[in-house]
């Protein structure tokens, strides 16, 4: 199934932005980029783009991005690009062929997993399907004078437009179509209207044209500069994992995602990152072996600190599309690495302030918990959401074990912050056992 991609338009009201409206970064991503491999993740490997104002900059950028991304971009070109957007369509018509394809705006974010359901229903030949927002009420983030309006009635659409005085959904730019869009736009422009609204009517008065219910999943039309700010809150509000602990989701990452947001203007990759919150790491659990107060409180922030930069990798992977298994690995190896020389600094600090062989010991066995902390997580999250989809997870993540390191860093309490860690840790790991534990069908092997 191909993908058509509308991408002629002037964005006029982002004007003081960038030049080309399709081309103005998101967080990092041109929109038309950011379109693309969202389309990607769903499977979607070949693009028609109907380019028209300042059209040569555009092709010329998708271009270099299609070897860099792994897709295969076939080019349209509308010189009328000053008429409503069903001409761009139209002018697509041999591009496309003879199968069905989605169609999406340049300038619409829309949530992967929209895509990837409306791609997957059934459609005749005769017949276009568009992604419906029914949440008409409860949508913060739609502009009411500027959203294109539906009315749906068992399913069918029988108004749409932008001035209609009855509807129940919003229109979010994102449509399955057969070729028999093609036959209503020509129809519709010889009824004075060249939009897809237009085209739309036609086939809802045929009784063509249904709808898929989105079921509030995160869509919008990037308009103005109002709604581009609205994007970057929504796209950094969804940075957050359900995995995420306390420590990280009320501290680390609302400082993460603000050094993020200034490194996503730069070329700097997230294996990068990783490296730098790893050495800074390194460079903390290496203080603590000079074994007096300043080097500890210093070891102590620099050890938060890389906890907090440890969260930049993913944001910027998931932001621009950069994620891979390599980058998790990697990030998690150089994890348990740091760990294992906190750990140990903390355990020689101890011994030499006094603990003597007991600092060896119980730093052992809060490095032990640790590491097994990390070992079962992955495990535990997924019984936890295979077994208990409903309930809300806890879990001694990462983030709780380097604030625990910090706080007993700074208030000089390294022995009891060490046998602390030992007791939580272990205990974790032993409340996971007896929860994850077999029953039924469900193993831990």
């Amino acid at each position: 199934m191909k993908f058509l991609i509308i991408a002629a338009g002037q964005g006029s009201r982002l004007s003081q932005i960038g030049d080309s409206k399709p081309l103005i970064p998101l967080l990092g991503l041109p929109l038309i980029e950011r379109t693309i491999l969202t389309a990607q993740k769903c499977g979607f490997s070949e693009f028609c783009i109907v380019t028209g104002y300042n059209g040569p900059k555009v092709r010329d950028f998708l271009d270099k991005l299609a070897p860099r991304r792994n897709v295969k971009i076939k080019h349209v070109i509308n010189e009328e690009w000053e008429k409503s957007n069903a001409v761009s369509v139209l002018k697509a018509k041999h591009a496309v062929g003879k199968e069905n394809f989605l169609l999406v705006m340049a300038d619409h974010l829309l949530d992967k997993e929209i895509l990837q359901h409306l791609k997957s229903q059934p459609i005749k030949n005769n017949k276009v399907i568009l992604a419906a927002d029914f949440t008409t009420d409860l949508n913060p983030l739609i502009d009411i004078e500027d959203v294109t309006k539906v009315l749906v009635k068992k399913n069918r659409i029988v108004d749409i437009g932008k001035n209609i005085p009855d509807y129940n959904a919003y229109d979010t730019g994102a449509f399955l179509c057969s070729t028999a869009i093609f036959p209503a736009i020509e129809k519709s422009i010889t009824n004075n209207d060249s939009s897809l609204s237009g085209a739309i009517k036609v086939l809802a008065q045929e009784k063509q044209a249904s709808v898929f219910d989105i079921q509030g999943r995160f869509w919008l039309d990037i308009d103005d500069e109002a709604a581009m700010k609205k994007a970057q809150q929504q796209l950094i509000k969804q940075l957050t994992k359900t995995s995420d602990g306390p420590v990280s989701k009320y501290l680390n990452r609302p400082i993460s995602t603000i050094i993020t947001k200034f490194l996503l203007k730069t070329n700097i990759t997230p294996n990068q990152i990783s490296f730098f919150s790893f050495l800074m790491a390194m460079v903390g659990a290496g203080l603590l072996f000079f074994g007096n107060t300043t080097c500890l409180i210093i070891s102590g922030v620099l050890v938060q600190i890389a906890s907090i930069v440890d969260g930049c990798d993913g944001e910027i992977a998931r932001l621009k599309y950069q994620e891979s298994d390599f980058g998790a690995w990697f990030d998690a190896c150089l994890d348990r690495y740091a760990d294992a020389f906190i750990f140990f600094g903390l355990s020689y600090y101890a011994f030499v302030t006094g603990a003597g062989t007991w600092g060896w010991v119980i730093g052992f066995l809060a490095m032990i918990g640790s590491f097994m902390n990390s070992y079962t997580a992955d495990k535990y999250d997924g019984l936890m959401k295979s077994k208990f989809s409903t309930r809300k997870t806890f879990r001694i993540g990462r983030d709780i074990r380097m604030f625990i390191v910090f706080i007993g860093a700074i208030t000089n309490q390294v022995m009891f912050t060490l046998g602390f860690l030992a007791l939580l840790t272990n205990i974790e790991n032993i409340r996971r056992l007896c929860i994850c534990s077999p029953s039924g069908n469900h193993k831990i092997s």
